[in-house]
């Protein structure tokens, strides 16, 4: 499911980011990859607020809607 759609509160694991080799990076050098666990701390209006291991990290909705999760 897109990570946009996923429950709050819970550990996730990202199983897919259909983004561009740049972004895909960029998302990669913040801890944000294939098999990384991510807590949906907040989601609204399409923005989520992810944790990722120590640090938070804020995607937009065009973005959120581009990274699954299981």
């Amino acid at each position: 499911m897109p990570i946009a759609i996923a429950p709050t509160n819970k550990e996730l694991r990202v199983v897919r980011v259909l983004t561009d080799e740049k972004i895909k990076k960029h998302l990669e050098s913040l801890g944000l990859s294939v098999n990384a666990v991510v807590t949906v701390m907040s989601s609204s209006g399409g923005t989520v607020v992810l944790k990722i291991k120590d640090g938070r990290v804020a995607l937009d909705k065009n973005l959120s809607t581009k990274i699954f999760v299981a």
